[in-house]
C-alpha cells in the first residue's frame, strides 16, 4: 500500500489560479493570521461544520461559516484567520469559500503506522492497516475509541453524524481511514463512514523502512546531520516475499553516501538491518535522494531524501537575508509582518524588542526558539514562512524587528548575520472612532445612553473565550518555546507547554462581576449575553484566586488575613469578608463591574450576593489605576470580537456621574474639578497615525485647539473650531510626536500625538 510522505492530487486546470498560499506555507502563518488555501476536502457534512481540505504539501482543517455547504471531494478555496482549537491548527471561523467543482482525482489516504500520526501529517487524509480496536460492544456518535498495533496506541473520534453511530465495533485486524486530527495533546483518526473501517486484508508485499527505528515515509525526507551511519531496517509486511532489487543514491552529492543495501529477498512478516554511510566531503549542506528498487510495485522505488552538513558540522550559509520587511496589519493588539524570502534560504528567524534597535545576532549552531532571548531582543518566530504575527503585543509601543535567514536543523544551523532585514512599527491605541456620537456626562440620563449603546452586542460565548482572548491575546512567549498565562488577580505567571488547556493550567475564566450576582443566576443553563461577556472575564487560577474569590466582593483587606496566594488575598474589611487582587488588577477589575452594571442594568443594591460590594471604592481604584496599554489593547481586541466598548476605559470620568448602586445619574461627580474631568475624557486615536487622527472629549465640544511639535513651535491651530470631532490628515505633519491642546467650554486639556 501507499505511504506516500506528500499526496499528489490531481486537480482541474482551474484550481491553482484561484490559490494564494500552498497549505504548507498557510500552515506557517502565526495565529491571528487571514490566509487564503486552495485544496480538495477530504469529507463532506458527516463530521459536522468542519472539513479537512489538502493540497499536494500538506492539510488544513477549515471550520464553519460558509463551509457547511462543501462536499467531500470538492475543489475549493477558502480565506480566514487561523486558530489553534484544543491544538487543532485550523481556519476559524472560514469567511468565505469559493467552490469550483469537483476534483479530478481525490486524494489517496496516505497509509502510515500509528506512530506516524503526528503535527507532519495533521489534517491529511490517512490509512492505517492491521489495527484493532481496544473496546468492544457498539459504536457511539461523539465519542473517543483507541486502535492498537499490539504496541502502540492511536484515539479514533466517532462523530454522532456518520453511520458508524450504532454499528458493531469490529472484533479483528482491521483497515481504518480517516483525516487526521488532534484534540490536545492527543492525534485521532476520524473515519467518516463504515467504508473506512474495514476487515485488514494482507497484501502479498509491502515494504516499510525505518531509520534507526523509526519509519520514515516514502518520499519524506531524512536529516542525518553529521552521523557517520545510519542504521537502515526494511520490513515487509506481505504474506509473500519482499525482492529488493537494488539500492542506488542520486542526487548532487550522491558520492558522499553508500550503503550495503544489495539485493536482498525478505520473507513475510520479517525484516532485514543494512547500514548507511555518511562522509561528507566539503563544508555546508549535502543533499542525495535513496531509491529502494523492489518488487512492491505501488511503491518502487521507495524514495527517502536524504540531507547532512559537511565537515564543518553547519549546514550551507544562505546568500542573503529577507528584503522589504512591512507590517500590513497593526492594532493595538496585534501586529503582522511579512517580508520577501532571502537568498538560498530554507528558514528565518525574526527577533524582536520595545523601544529601540536590535543589535543582537544569532550564533551559527543555535538553535532558537519562540521566546527565546537573543542578545538584546527576543525570538517572535522560528520557522520557513514569510509572515509572521508575535505574541503579546500591547498598545502604544515602538516595536523593532529583525529578520535573519538560515539553514539547517537543530545544532547545525547556520545564519546569514549581514544585512537582516530591518523594521520598527507602533502598535495602535484606543480606536474609539464616533462611537459614542452626542453622548454627553452633562445629560441625567448618561447610564441608559451607555447602556443603550453598548447592548445588544455580538455575543461569544463562554466556550469560546479560549480561542478568543487566550489564543489570540493573553497566552505569551517564554523561554525554550514555551508559553504561560497570567492570573489577573495574583500575577502569577504560569509556564506550559502549548496549547493551552484550562484542566491542564489549573486555570477559569473569572468573572469579575461574579456570575451569582447576575440576577439571572444561574446564567449558564442555557448562556445568556451577561455570563459570557468577554469585558468581565479574565483568566486566573482556579484553586488559588478564582475559588478563594468565589463571590466575595472585592475590597481592601485592614484585618485578618484568611488566605493569601502571591499579590491575591481573601481577609477582612471591618466585619466583612472580601477578596483584595493586586494592584495592578484593581482598577481593571472596577472598570469590569461598572461596564456590567451599565451593560445589563445590574444594581449592585438590593441584590443579595452583589449588596456588600463598596462603589466608592471601586471608584477609588478606577481613578488611582487608570488604563494602561495592556488593558487598552485587551479592550481593542474585545471590541474586535463583540463589537462594542467598555465605555469607562473610554472616558475615565463617565464613571463619576453614574451611581453604580442604583444604577442612576450621579450628580455629585466624586467631587472631581472640572478640569479633572476634561482631561480625563480627551482622546486622541490612532496612536501613532498613518492617515487620519481624531481627536475628541467625550461628552462636550472642542471650541479651539492648538498643535505644538517637539521644539515648542504651533504648527496647526483653530480658535473657533466647534466640532464634537477634530481631524487632523496626517499628510500635513512630519513624522514625529506632537502635543494637542484643547478648549472646551468646561476646560482645557492635552494629549500626545503621534504622526508616522
Amino acid at each position: 500500500m501507499r505511504k506516500i510522505g506528500l499526496i499528489i492530487a490531481v486537480l482541474t486546470g482551474s484550481f491553482f489560479s484561484f490559490a494564494q498560499l500552498n497549505i504548507a506555507d498557510a500552515r506557517t502563518f502565526g495565529i491571528g493570521s487571514t490566509v487564503t488555501i486552495s485544496g480538495i476536502a477530504t469529507n463532506g457534512g458527516e463530521l459536522g461544520p468542519i472539513r479537512y481540505v489538502q493540497d499536494a504539501t500538506a492539510g488544513l482543517a477549515c471550520y464553519g461559516g460558509p463551509m457547511t455547504g462543501v462536499n467531500e471531494g470538492d475543489s475549493i478555496t477558502v480565506t480566514g484567520p487561523l486558530i489553534e482549537f484544543s491544538g487543532l491548527l485550523e481556519i476559524s471561523i472560514v469567511q468565505s469559500v469559493t467552490v469550483h467543482n469537483q476534483a479530478v482525482v481525490p486524494p489517496t489516504p496516505l497509509n502510515i503506522p500509528i506512530t506516524s500520526a503526528a503535527e507532519s501529517l495533521e489534517s491529511q487524509l490517512v490509512e492505517i492497516e492491521n489495527v484493532t480496536f481496544v473496546q468492544s460492544g457498539n459504536f457511539s456518535g461523539n465519542t473517543t475509541y483507541q486502535i492498537t498495533d499490539g504496541t502502540n496506541q492511536l484515539d479514533v473520534r466517532v462523530n454522532s453524524g456518520t453511520n458508524l453511530v450504532g454499528t458493531a465495533i469490529p472484533g479483528g485486524p482491521i483497515t481504518i481511514t480517516g483525516p487526521l486530527g488532534q484534540f490536545n495533546a492527543n492525534y485521532q483518526i476520524v473515519p467518516r463512514s463504515t467504508n473506512d473501517v474495514v476487515t485488514y486484508v494482507a497484501p502479498l508485499y509491502e515494504i516499510n523502512v525505518l531509520l534507526d527505528g523509526s519509519t520514515v515515509l516514502h518520499t519524506s525526507d531524512y536529516f542525518i546531520g553529521s552521523s557517520s551511519s545510519v542504521s537502515v531496517e526494511i520490513e515487509n509486511y506481505g504474506t509473500q516475499d519482499l525482492i529488493v532489487s537494488g539500492a542506488t543514491f542520486t542526487g548532487p552529492d550522491a558520492g558522499d553516501f553508500n550503503s550495503n543495501i544489495g539485493a536482498p529477498t525478505i520473507a513475510g512478516g520479517s525484516s532485514q538491518t543494512f547500514t548507511i554511510n555518511y562522509a561528507p566531503s566539503n563544508t555546508g549542506s549535502h543533499f542525495a535522494t535513496l531509491e529502494i528498487a523492489s518488487n512492491d510495485a505501488d511503491e518502487n522505488p521507495y524514495i527517502i531524501n536524504f540531507e547532512g552538513v559537511g565537515t564543518d558540522n553547519l549546514a550551507t550559509e544562505p546568500t542573503s537575508n529577507p528584503t522589504g520587511l512591512t507590517f500590513p496589519t497593526v492594532e493595538a493588539y496585534t501586529v503582522n509582518g511579512t517580508y520577501a524570502a532571502g537568498t538560498g534560504a530554507t528558514n528565518y528567524l525574526v527577533l524582536w524588542k520595545t523601544g529601540s534597535a536590535i543589535t543582537g545576532v544569532p550564533m551559527d549552531g543555535n538553535t532558537y526558539l519562540r521566546g527565546d532571548v537573543v542578545g538584546d531582543a527576543k525570538v517572535a518566530y522560528a520557522g520557513p514562512g514569510t509572515t509572521f504575527t508575535p505574541r503579546g503585543v500591547i498598545a502604544n509601543q515602538d516595536y523593532h524587528f529583525a529578520v535573519y535567514a538560515f539553514n539547517g536543523q537543530s545544532g547545525y544551523e547556520n545564519y546569514q548575520a549581514t544585512s537582516p532585514a530591518t523594521g520598527n512599527v507602533t502598535s495602535g491605541g484606543s480606536n474609539i472612532g464616533s462611537y459614542y456620537g452626542s453622548i454627553t456626562a452633562a445629560s441625567s440620563s448618561l447610564h441608559t445612553d451607555l447602556q443603550a449603546l453598548i447592548n445588544p452586542h455580538t455575543e461569544v460565548s463562554y466556550f469560546l473565550y479560549k480561542l478568543t482572548l487566550m489564543d489570540q491575546f493573553e497566552v505569551r512567549d517564554t523561554t525554550g518555546g514555551q508559553s504561560f498565562v497570567e492570573c489577573a488577580y495574583t500575577g502569577e505567571r504560569y509556564v506550559f507547554d502549548d496549547p493551552f488547556d484550562w484542566t491542564a493550567t489549573g486555570y477559569s475564566r473569572e468573572h469579575t462581576f461574579a456570575h451569582s450576582w447576575m440576577p439571572t443566576f444561574p446564567a449558564d443553563q442555557p448562556e445568556e449575553p451577561e455570563y459570557n461577556d468577554q469585558h468581565n472575564l479574565y483568566p486566573a487560577n482556579l484553586a488559588e484566586a478564582n475559588s478563594p474569590r468565589s463571590n466575595l466582593p472585592l475590597g481592601e483587606i485592614d484585618g485578618n488575613v484568611v488566605d493569601s496566594y502571591l499579590e491575591g488575598a481573601t481577609g477582612f474589611s471591618g466585619s466583612q469578608l472580601v477578596y483584595e487582587p493586586r494592584d495592578s488588577q484593581k482598577g481593571n477589575a472596577a472598570r469590569a463591574i461598572f461596564y456590567m452594571v451599565t451593560c445589563y442594568g445590574f444594581p449592585l443594591t438590593g441584590n443579595l450576593n452583589a449588596d456588600e460590594q463598596d462603589q466608592d471604592l471601586l471608584k477609588s481604584w478606577h481613578f488611582n489605576d487608570v488604563p494602561d496599554n495592556y488593558e487598552i489593547a485587551r479592550h481593542e481586541f474585545i471590541y474586535n470580537q463583540q463589537g462594542n466598548r467598555n465605555p469607562y476605559i473610554d472616558s475615565i470620568a463617565w464613571a463619576c456621574f453614574v451611581d453604580f448602586d442604583a444604577f442612576g445619574y450621579d450628580a455629585t461627580n466624586c467631587n472631581l474639578s472640572i478640569e479633572d474631568q476634561v482631561q480625563n475624557s480627551m482622546v486622541v486615536y490612532p496612536v501613532p497615525a498613518t492617515e487620519n487622527v481624531y481627536v475628541q472629549v467625550n461628552g462636550t465640544k472642542i471650541t479651539s485647539y492648538e498643535v505644538i511639535d517637539m521644539q515648542g513651535r504651533v504648527v496647526a491651530s483653530t480658535k473657533d473650531a466647534n466640532e464634537d470631532v477634530v481631524i487632523f490628515n496626517s499628510n500635513e505633519f512630519e513624522s514625529g510626536s506632537y502635543i494637542v491642546k484643547v478648549v472646551t467650554p468646561f476646560g482645557e486639556a492635552q494629549r500626545k500625538m503621534i504622526i508616522e
